[in-house]
């Protein structure tokens, strides 16, 4: 018989009990390279840490990390999720250079419809086809479109290929780094975060880069110049972009609560910003248009004799393609979005 205090037997009981419902919530470390007041914060992570919140009935939380707070640059991220630094981070895969080859396949000129929906769609199927094994040591919530290159210039007006000559341009990953070096530009590698300080420096012209985030990293304040492929054309070369999971991270989680992540991401996540990238691509349109910028769409010549530039770089990605048939990735892109 037990000799123990009927108080102090409800007390141990209580603390065993808080300490199993602690054990069965999860906080989830979100990392990411942009400030706090970006889209992908306000518009993409933030909604969607609540409904995870809310179907768990509180038991997921999530802290956001953003603008590189946990250390590290940006070509780090798949490092610190991996290692759990960060439980989840989103992140462009190139700006890891070589560590997701097959992935550029879908960044080279002419493979994704412009925009935030279309473009996310063929992405995520390209993923769920032909990249799984590419990112076997992660748990891939999303992997979804950038909306497609754009081009942003301080002082001169890119209309026609002859406009890229010696133009110094923000080169976003390898891929359209390539692009560029091909259209007679010199490519200049550098986060989003350091652009609108070297245009401002002269340090580059102008930028590859995408309209969604043009507003918030203030590149609009510096530059006077915007170029856009036509709207019905393929893009001219785009940035893939994935939200990654520690696994270890994951499958510790209780299986109610793993069941949650499951069905608010994939489709549903791509979904969420393709929706959220096509509104801001609209909102900073009109911003730069009411501020008395100039945009300008490629002419369909002008548009056709860039792309007829760019033809030869699907086969130099390919020639160098190691471990993998390039070839076969490459029409295998080509099948998902048929040039019109």
């Amino acid at each position: 018989m037990s000799c123990m205090p009927k108080a102090l037997t409800l007390t141990i009981a209580m603390s065993l009990c808080g300490v199993a419902n602690a054990a069965d919530s999860v906080t989830l470390k979100i990392a990411h390279f942009l400030p706090a007041t970006s889209n992908v914060q306000l518009n993409v992570l933030e909604p969607w840490c609540k409904t995870l919140s809310d179907e768990s009935q509180g038991r997921i939380k999530c802290q956001i990390y953003p603008s590189m707070q946990l250390g590290g640059t940006p070509a780090q991220l798949v490092d610190q999720v991996r290692n759990g630094v960060a439980d989840i981070i989103w992140t462009a895969p190139g700006y890891s250079p070589g560590r997701f080859p097959k992935t550029e396949v879908i960044e080279l000129p002419g493979m994704i419809p412009l925009g935030g929906v279309a473009g996310s769609q063929v992405i995520w199927n390209f993923y769920q086809q032909q990249l799984q094994d590419e990112y076997r040591d992660f748990k891939v919530l999303a992997m979804h479109a950038d909306g497609g290159m754009n081009l942003h210039t301080r002082d001169r007006n890119i209309q026609s290929l002859s406009d890229f000559q010696g133009l110094k341009l923000r080169a976003p990953n390898r891929t359209i780094s390539n692009i560029l070096s091909a259209l007679g530009a010199v490519p200049v590698a550098m986060p989003p975060a350091q652009t609108t300080e070297a245009i401002s420096k002269g340090v580059v012209d102008g930028a590859s880069a995408v309209w969604e985030n043009v507003v918030s990293t203030k590149i609009d304040e510096v530059t006077r110049y915007h170029t856009d492929s036509p709207a019905d054309k393929p893009a001219l070369g785009a940035t893939a972009l994935a939200v990654l999971m520690n696994k270890r991270k994951f499958d510790a989680m209780p299986a109610d609560l793993q069941a949650i992540i499951d069905h608010n991401s994939g489709s549903a996540l791509v979904t969420r910003f393709g929706e959220a990238w096509d509104v801001q691509i609209e909102k900073a349109k009109a911003k730069v248009t009411a501020d008395g910028d100039t945009i300008t769409v490629l002419s369909d010549d002008a548009y056709q004799q860039i792309m007829q530039r760019l033809k030869p770089e699907e086969e130099r990605w390919i020639a160098q393609a190691k471990g993998f048939d390039g070839k076969a990735l490459v029409d295998a892109a080509h099948a998902l979005y048929p040039t019109p």
